[in-house]
């Protein structure tokens, strides 16, 4: 890692901590390694990924039927997807510190103490959990390690309830949890996370064109978020490299300053799962084609979607610094639509009851319309605008003594920093507009 690259991923931890976006989980103990939460602006800013996510996957398809199923599942499930047995990272332990590493993330000695390694060994990455109330035992579950077997162990459900007809979807947002390791690099690497994807059922003879199909669409979703085309660049993954799922996978990886990483997935899974699950459990989980009677068992495309790993690119993709005067004005150039807040609301003088009574009158008008709008009358306008900047807030509308006059409000842009005034009638469409 470069001391730029260094230097930048060090100052988006600070804003993000500073600012509410993420704060180490469990901190006031010490912290837990691999888990992070989201704060006040994080959370609506994750919120928003979602939505948008929601949209361009489910909303603007036919045929993608949305599910949401348990975090916790048997391990017969696990032992029909082959997650027990290939679903592992290969480790290595020092034998002078005892510490446990990646062998693919580390060289021939242990980069803390310059030790040496023991034997590889295969760490399963799922969490086992007990359940029910006998001591020592009870059944054997699982907290997923995936959110796609919660789809495919589903499929005769949603066959059966919505009758849908090749080609079609079965899309999730959910936690998921891998027992990592060595979590590390902020977002990218934890142990609880949320994904988004979604299961594409496809005749086998089709299923090229729908990976294709998918494939662009994974570009137009990243154009959409916000995160730089110029960092992100596809992989065409080998065979002894994929999952063992997975006939062809193509990797989306993003320049991150710890270097070229994951950052989404898509994979043709063939007809593994659905055919695993169906001799497993005994259930038919076969399709039958409505015209022609024919029955089979449909194949998969897969696009896998990491929430961190999007917030972190985001993050990366939108930090920017540009000099103000003698100082440098720091600002996260946000697609309005997961912007944390829309617009900011300020009276120009808080000692001034006129114009904060209007300054009122207005944010709680615009509030009503567009929720994610904020109010700060605290410092003199350039302190404000900053901290609004730093957020990624793409308005900042000022009440001032001309609005007394004609109903006009100065309305503020984050990333060029221009003025102007519009009427009070139009400032909801405005800002409206900005977040298509």
């Amino acid at each position: 890692m470069t001391k730029d690259s260094q230097d930048k991923l060090a100052k988006i931890v600070s804003l993000a901590k500073r600012r509410g976006f993420v704060f180490q989980g469990s901190e006031i103990y010490g912290g837990l390694a691999g888990m992070w939460d989201y704060g006040p602006l994080g959370a609506e800013l994750v919120r928003n990924i979602k939505d948008l996510w929601w949209k361009h996957f489910v909303y603007e398809e036919e045929n993608m039927y949305p599910l949401e199923t348990t975090t916790i599942m048997p391990e017969a499930v696990w032992k029909a997807s082959g997650h027990l047995e290939g679903f592992t990272d290969p480790m290595v332990s020092c034998q002078k510190c005892k510490r446990r590493f990646r062998k693919d993330h580390v060289g021939d000695v242990c980069p803390e103490c310059d030790g040496k390694f023991g034997e590889e060994k295969k760490f399963n990455l799922l969490f086992p959990i007990a359940m029910g109330a006998t001591e020592g035992g009870g059944d054997m579950a699982y907290l997923r390690g995936e959110i796609a077997q919660g789809m495919f162990v589903n499929f005769k459900n949603v066959l059966d309830t919505m009758r849908p007809t090749l080609p079609f979807g079965i899309a999730q947002i959910g936690k998921a949890y891998r027992n990592e390791i060595a979590p590390r690099d902020f977002l990218f690497r934890v142990r609880e996370f949320d994904l988004m994807e979604f299961e594409y059922f496809v005749r086998e003879s089709e299923w090229q064109q729908h990976f294709n199909r998918w494939k662009d669409r994974v570009w137009e979703w990243i154009d959409r978020v916000g995160i730089a085309r110029e960092y992100v660049h596809e992989l065409e993954v080998g065979e002894g490299d994929r999952a063992h799922y997975s006939k062809r996978t193509v990797d989306f990886e993003f320049d991150y300053p710890f270097g070229r990483k994951e950052l989404y997935g898509l994979a043709y899974r063939t007809d593994y799962d659905l055919k695993k699950h169906s001799e497993a459990s005994g259930v038919d989980l076969s399709y039958t084609d409505p015209v022609s009677g024919e029955k089979f068992i449909p194949h998969v495309i897969e696009p896998t979607f990491g929430l961190g790993r999007t917030v972190l690119a985001v993050l990366l993709s939108a930090y920017q610094e540009d000099g103000v005067g003698d100082d440098t004005r720091t600002y996260l150039k946000l697609h309005p639509a997961i912007a944390p807040v829309k617009a900011a609301i300020f009276p120009l003088l808080r000692n001034k009851p006129e114009l904060v009574a209007k300054a009122r009158e207005v944010f709680t008008s615009i509030k009503k319309q567009i929720p994610q709008v904020a109010w700060d009358d605290n410092g003199n306008i350039g302190k404000r605008y900053r901290r609004q900047d730093e957020i990624g807030t793409p308005w900042c509308v000022t009440i001032d003594f001309d609005t007394l006059e004609d109903d006009t409000v100065t309305v503020r842009n984050r990333d060029t920093g221009e003025q102007q005034r519009i009427k009070i009638a139009d400032l909801y469409s405005f800002v409206q507009e900005s977040l298509l």
